[in-house]
C-alpha cells in the first residue's frame, strides 16, 4: 500500500487548520484567509492556461472582473441563491474565453501575452467607464450574497463556503491534470507538431484552456462578491495580473502545489503591503524577475524533479 505522502499530509495539515480557524480568530483573520481562497482559484486559472497549456496569456484579471461584475448585478437584481449566481459569472467568463482563445490561435509567445494584456486593459476601461452598470469611477455597492433567503452579511458566514468553493476547484484541477484531457494539454505546450503528430487537436485544446482557464477566474470573482460588499474598477488592474502571475511562476510553473502555495504566500505579502501601494508592483516586478532569471521552474517544480530522480525505483 502507497504510504501518505507529503503533500497529502500538507492537505490535511491545512484542511484541519481551515476547520478550526472560525473558532480561534477575529472576522479580520477570516476576510484575509477568505481572499486567499479567492487567490488560490485566480491562480488555479491561471495554472491551467499556463502551466498546463503553455499558453502566456494576461487577460486573467479581466475574467476576474466580469465574475465579480456578473455575479454582483445578478445578486443585486433578482437575488439568486449565490450558487447561481457564481455559475453565471464562471459560465459567461468562459464564454468570452473561449472567443478570446479563437482569436488568439494564431499568435504565440509575446503577441499572445500583448493581444491578451489588450483584452484585460479594454475590459478595465469598461469597468471604469459603463457607469449605468458597473457604477464607473465611483465603483459598485454590492449587495449581501443569499442562499434561499438567507444573507451572507459577514467573513465567518461566507467563510465555509469560500472555503468549500476553493477545495472544489482544487479538485477539478487535480483531475484535469491527471486525465487524458491534461495530458493533451502539456502535450500542445511542449510541441503543437508533436501534439498533431498523435492526433491531438492543438487549436481546440488551446481554446479550452482559455476557457477553463476564465472559468476558473469568474468563479473566482463570484466567490469574492460572497464577502465584500463594494468593488471599485482599480482593483482590476494589471497590478493584480501581475500578482497572480508572480503567484504561479515563483509556486513552479506546470505545479498544481506550486500554484496553490504560490497563492497563499503573495497573498498574504499583498496584504502586509497594502499601505505600501506605490511600490507593490516594484516589489512583485523584481521577485518575478529574479524568478524568471534564477530559479525559472519555480519551488515546487524544482522539488518535484528531484523527488523523481530520488526515488527512481518507485517510477517504475
Amino acid at each position: 500500500m502507497k504510504k501518505p505522502g507529503a503533500d497529502h499530509l500538507a492537505l490535511l495539515a491545512m484542511l484541519a487548520v481551515l476547520c478550526v480557524l472560525p473558532f480561534a480568530v477575529t472576522g479580520y483573520v477570516l476576510y484575509v484567509v477568505n481572499l486567499l481562497m479567492v487567490f488560490v482559484v485566480l491562480a488555479l486559472g491561471m495554472h491551467v492556461v499556463i502551466g498546463e497549456a503553455g499558453q502566456f496569456a494576461l487577460s486573467h484579471t479581466a475574467f476576474y472582473g466580469i465574475g465579480i461584475y456578473t455575479a454582483g448585478l445578478l445578486n443585486t437584481a433578482f437575488h439568486p441563491p449565490f450558487v447561481l449566481s457564481v455559475l453565471a459569472g464562471g459560465l459567461l467568463a468562459a464564454v468570452l474565453g473561449w472567443v478570446i482563445g479563437f482569436l488568439a490561435l494564431r499568435m504565440r509567445d509575446i503577441y499572445l501575452a500583448l493581444a491578451t494584456f489588450a483584452f484585460g486593459e479594454a475590459m478595465q476601461w469598461v469597468f471604469l467607464n459603463w457607469e449605468g452598470v458597473t457604477g464607473g469611477s465611483n465603483g459598485m455597492r454590492m449587495q449581501p450574497a443569499e442562499l434561499f433567503g438567507w444573507k451572507l452579511t459577514n467573513d465567518l458566514q461566507a467563510y465555509p463556503f469560500v472555503v468549500a468553493i476553493a477545495a472544489l476547484m482544487l479538485w477539478l484541477t487535480v483531475l484535469i491534470s491527471r486525465s487524458q484531457f491534461g495530458s493533451a494539454l502539456r502535450a500542445v505546450r511542449e510541441s503543437d507538431v508533436a501534439a498533431l503528430a498523435m492526433g491531438i487537436d492543438a487549436r481546440a485544446m488551446k481554446q479550452w484552456a482559455f476557457a477553463i482557464s476564465a472559468a476558473f477566474a469568474g468563479i473566482a470573482g463570484g466567490t469574492y462578491t460572497l464577502f465584500i460588499s463594494f468593488i471599485h474598477p482599480e482593483s482590476l488592474g494589471f497590478q493584480t495580473t501581475i500578482l497572480v502571475l508572480t503567484m504561479v511562476v515563483v509556486g513552479g510553473i506546470g505545479s498544481v502545489r506550486g500554484a496553490v502555495a504560490g497563492a497563499i504566500t503573495f497573498g498574504i505579502i499583498s496584504e502586509l503591503l497594502r499601505q505600501a501601494l506605490s511600490v507593490q508592483e516594484i516589489i512583485y516586478g523584481a521577485i518575478l524577475m529574479g524568478f524568471m532569471m534564477f530559479k525559472p521552474r519555480g519551488l515546487f517544480a524544482d522539488r518535484r524533479r528531484r523527488i523523481a530522480r530520488a526515488t527512481p525505483e518507485t517510477q517504475a
